[in-house]
């Protein structure tokens, strides 16, 4: 876990100046308590930017969890997968972090766990149900529908276990409970998929057992949900290519971006090569999933995504990339193939595998302009600015859903905002709310501006964290740079933000993805990455002064 991730789990929004040193002084005591009990001492240990404590089936529950459902996915039939399944349930005993007082992990972390047990239920359940165990399986369903109303699928298979067998009335009158509570407490009508069951049942039709769809994979999580610190020259675990390319949850927006990519992507003359670029959290890695998904039927051989950047942001080696990659086919148009090259730290480690890649099109992902890439190997480069604000509006709208805004549409422009109409602050944004049904958006809009790089994070996924991808950015320029990027977004500079500083540092800083333009025209910061960059001084300036004021005179 990462350090910053820690303080705000022990601290929440408020850690004391000293609060790095009282950290030591935590993972001090915990070692010294697990010594105690004849545990090794060194079972935390201190990594780059955080610290990691190894486990195993044998000693944490979540790990066994997580085996036994990924284990499921292998079993030999239903019947087997539903013993490992409940098995894995079986682990879980109440409230999870039920007596740990961080607001934090219980606003966040909590909710993120319990989401997790709930797949395997609902999975369990479907199993279940396409066994034909109706009655069995009641108990269990009348407990997740009452204790999660706003979880429709758990309604779903109530209402299905109920008509099949045969107390059509309860299946109808469960139903007409769930809309008129949807319709009551979120001005919304039930989901597709309780509509058509309804629809059956009054048909009197036969719902035949359909067979389940597996649950997601898990995850390389830690225990308390938010990624794990990979080592340096190791890909992290899992990491393999993607081939199936889903769309984008409520992607919105880029329309000239995306036909443009598409066309030369699928041309059949010319190099099929694109580099989208931009600053950290501007949208990249989503726009080029969401083309790939829109032109895979133009790919029979396959859509690959190969993320380039481990969880805590450091880069794979060419040599782990290239192991990764799918082998060349062999050219024909049946083979065509797409591969994403997702957040590329740089030309270094894109160019040597652009020959392994064949004839496949191929699009990059990268803070960095990669002008090296595109000019030994043609293409063309895509350089994303914020999203307008209709287009900001429009993604909060499918987000969060289109009544929920509509009923606050100022506030719901304030929101955008407030994310400088940034799609990673918006999704953050997003998500509290969607975690907090009964918070309008205009409360979540003024208490997001009070401090928005701070509070722009979910704490269960560093990757959906302001602070986290913007200061993994800042962390990966050199000393001089980064300081140059802190001057130029501090106070005094909200116009051209170029006096004082060498062409060569700000082109340096435009191709780090942290400014934009340039020459001929003025250069200029984006206003949300001007208010982090006064955010990072002002806080790191409190945290070094405080040791200094307390030192003996």
């Amino acid at each position: 876990m990462s350090t910053t991730y820690l303080l705000r789990a022990v601290w929440d929004e408020e850690p004391p100046a000293t609060a790095r040193a009282a950290l030591q002084t935590c993972v001090l005591r915990l070692r010294r308590l697990f010594a105690k009990y004849g545990i090794s001492a060194t079972t935390i240990e201190a990594v780059p930017g955080g610290y990691r404590m190894r486990n195993d089936t044998e000693t944490l529950d979540l790990v066994l969890f997580r085996t036994l459902t990924a284990g499921a996915g292998s079993a030999t039939g239903p019947g087997e997968e539903l013993y490992r399944l409940r098995e894995a349930l079986s682990l879980w005993h109440g409230q999870p972090l039920a007596n740990v007082a961080s607001r934090m992990l219980q606003q966040d972390a909590v909710p993120a766990l319990e989401q997790e047990r709930l797949r395997v239920l609902e999975r369990v359940c479907d199993l279940e149900l396409a066994a034909g165990n109706c009655h069995q399986v009641l108990v269990d369903l009348y407990e997740g529908a009452r204790r999660h109303p706003v979880r429709e699928r758990f309604t779903e298979q109530l209402i299905e276990a109920l008509y099949r067998t045969g107390r059509q009335a309860e299946a109808l009158a469960e139903y007409r409970t769930v809309r008129d509570r949807l319709r009551d407490e979120l001005g919304i009508d039930p989901g597709p998929g309780l509509r058509r069951l309804e629809l059956a049942i009054l048909r009197s039709e036969d719902l035949a057992p359909a067979p389940p769809a597996p649950i997601p994979a898990p995850r390389a999580l830690t225990g308390a949900g938010v990624p794990a610190l990979a080592p340096r020259g190791a890909p992290a675990p899992g990491h393999r290519p993607v081939r199936a390319v889903p769309p984008v949850p409520a992607f919105a927006g880029r329309e000239s971006d995306r036909r443009a990519i598409a066309e030369r992507l699928t041309s059949v003359d010319g190099p099929r090569l694109v580099v989208i670029s931009g600053a950290p959290g501007i949208g990249k890695s989503a726009l080029a999933r969401q083309t790939a998904h829109e032109t895979q039927h133009s790919f029979p051989g396959g859509v690959f995504v190969l993320a380039l950047a481990r969880p805590d942001g450091t880069p794979l080696t060419v040599e782990e990339a290239a192991r990764l990659l799918p082998e060349a086919g062999a050219g024909t148009g049946a083979d065509r193939r797409l591969i994403v090259l997702d957040d590329a730290a740089g030309a270094w480690q894109v160019t040597p595998l652009l020959p392994a890649a064949g004839d496949a099109s191929v699009v990059v992902t990268s803070r960095r302009g990669l002008a090296a890439v595109v000019a030994t190997h043609g293409g063309a480069v895509h350089r994303l600015d914020v999203l307008r604000p209709a287009e900001a509006y429009g993604l909060l709208a499918g987000l969060i859903g289109a009544r929920r805004i509509a009923a606050e549409p100022a506030a719901a422009r304030e929101l955008a905002s407030v994310c400088g109409h940034f799609p990673l602050a918006l999704r953050i944004a997003a998500g509290r709310l969607l975690t907090r049904p009964a918070l309008s958006v205009a409360d979540c809009a003024a208490w997001l501006a009070a401090d928005p790089p701070a509070r722009l994070a979910l704490a269960e996924d560093a990757r959906l964290s302001v602070p986290e991808v913007f200061g993994q950015a800042l962390d990966a320029l050199a000393p001089h740079l980064r300081e140059a990027f802190l001057r130029l977004g501090g106070p005094g500079t909200d116009g051209d933000p170029s006096a004082g500083e060498s062409e060569t540092v700000l082109e340096q800083l435009v191709d780090s993805g942290l400014l934009e333009d340039g020459p001929p025209g003025p250069y200029r910061v984006h206003d949300f990455l001007r208010v982090y960059a006064r955010w990072h001084v002002r806080t790191h300036e409190t945290t070094a002064a405080a040791p200094a004021a307390a030192a003996p005179r």
